[in-house]
């Protein structure tokens, strides 16, 4: 294509510069224009706007994956779409390089100050997003190839935090002292036995639940708003412990709101209003993690008064105090210090062995070599 007959590009010159393989003597400011032509002439795509077209890529989503997901992307991408409008200038998606995307993980990388791991999850979710534009004739085909995600140490994409058996041990016996039978007490016994999800456990009805058999049945019910993450697939009978059944059984007669939820069911865990928001139990888990809270000391020498973590809905701020799925964490290394097969905790936890292994156990290598010879001592 002869780009001079389009009366904004001579042609190349001793004083011309490289964009995108092509020389060209204008200015920087109008590489936009060039590049637009380029893309319009090597695909037949159609115009959109990031904003636009990341809005029907998680409208398209919502069939396929959890409310959880939808919010995660919502929130990478949105970076991704701020960077577009306010610092590149990109109002058609039709524009967008390799060079932009190097661009742009240069800038999330500084303005949200990430590391390795933070930065790779975001690049792979926009990795998803652009594969779906290609899909849309929004942009090139092969353009999500040029996204550079960073390669990771092999343990530096593991998440560390859990409530460790110690802690556990010492926070579930002020609940049964100090909190007993409050829906709080009756969760975080659930959690720490169960290793289930925040999630799974949001989603159980009062019919779920069996005191006789002593167990749960977690259900995936997409149509009444309460879904498992593994779907289907994360369908499964989960056994109690008498000490769980007796904290439950508490709870159930002298604290639960006797109320059902916007789909007429029971839930298990309820608030006044019927089944209270996740986030309303992951703050519960939050609020009664901060050791201040069960042990009356706080470790990191702060005045507990005027600490900003003992303000309404921010025990987060708390350095010591966990997220539900830390409880999570924590159990299942508790299992399997315990000696209980991978395979047990995997069906319990609904985890693949791979997973387990990589994100969850939490035991030194030390600790696995002393069970190992436990095993073996007898051979």
């Amino acid at each position: 294509m002869d780009l001079a007959a389009f009366g904004q590009f001579s042609l190349p010159s001793a004083a011309t510069a490289t964009h995108d393989g092509y020389a060209t003597s204008c200015s920087p400011s109008r590489w936009p224009k060039l590049r637009f032509i380029q893309s319009m002439c090597a695909n037949n795509l159609e115009p959109i706007t990031p904003k636009e077209a990341k809005a029907m890529y998680l409208e398209q989503r919502k069939q396929e994956v959890s409310d959880s997901t939808i919010q995660a992307h919502h929130y990478r991408l949105g970076h991704f779409v701020e960077w577009c409008d306010k610092v590149a200038e990109i109002d058609n998606l039709n524009e967008l390089t390799g060079r932009d995307l190097q661009r742009y993980k240069l800038w999330r990388r500084e303005d949200g100050d990430l590391n390795n791991v933070s930065l790779s999850t975001q690049l792979s979710t926009l990795r998803v997003f652009i594969r779906w534009c290609e899909r849309i004739d929004a942009v090139s085909s092969g353009t999500h190839d040029k996204i550079l995600i960073p390669s990771l140490d092999k343990n530096e994409d593991r998440r560390t935090a859990k409530l460790d058996k110690g802690a556990a041990e010492q926070l579930i016996e002020y609940l049964r002292q100090f909190e007993f039978a409050t829906r709080t007490h009756a969760l975080v016994e659930l959690l720490w036995h169960s290793g289930m999800r925040i999630g799974a456990a949001h989603g159980l009805d009062l019919e779920d639940y069996d005191p006789e058999e002593q167990y749960v049945e977690l259900r995936h019910r997409p149509e009444t708003d309460t879904r498992l993450k593994n779907k289907e697939a994360g369908e499964r009978y989960v056994a109690l412990s008498p000490e769980v059944c007796d904290a439950l059984d508490a709870y159930l007669r002298y604290n639960r709101d006797k109320v059902a939820d916007d789909y007429d069911r029971n839930p298990l865990f309820t608030s006044r209003q019927g089944r209270p928001a996740k986030s309303s139990l992951r703050d519960s888990i939050y609020r009664i993690t901060r050791p201040c809270q069960y042990t009356g000391d706080c470790p990191h020498d702060r005045e507990i008064d005027s600490c900003e973590a003992m303000e309404r809905n921010k025990a987060s701020k708390c350095p010591s105090s966990v997220s539900p799925h830390a409880i999570r964490r924590g159990s299942i290394t508790n299992h399997l210090s315990n000696d209980v097969p991978d395979k047990v905790v995997g069906d319990r936890m609904n985890v693949s062995l791979d997973v387990l292994e990589k994100h969850y156990d939490r035991r030194g290598e030390q600790k696995k070599a002393e069970q190992r010879r436990d095993y073996l001592d007898d051979l």
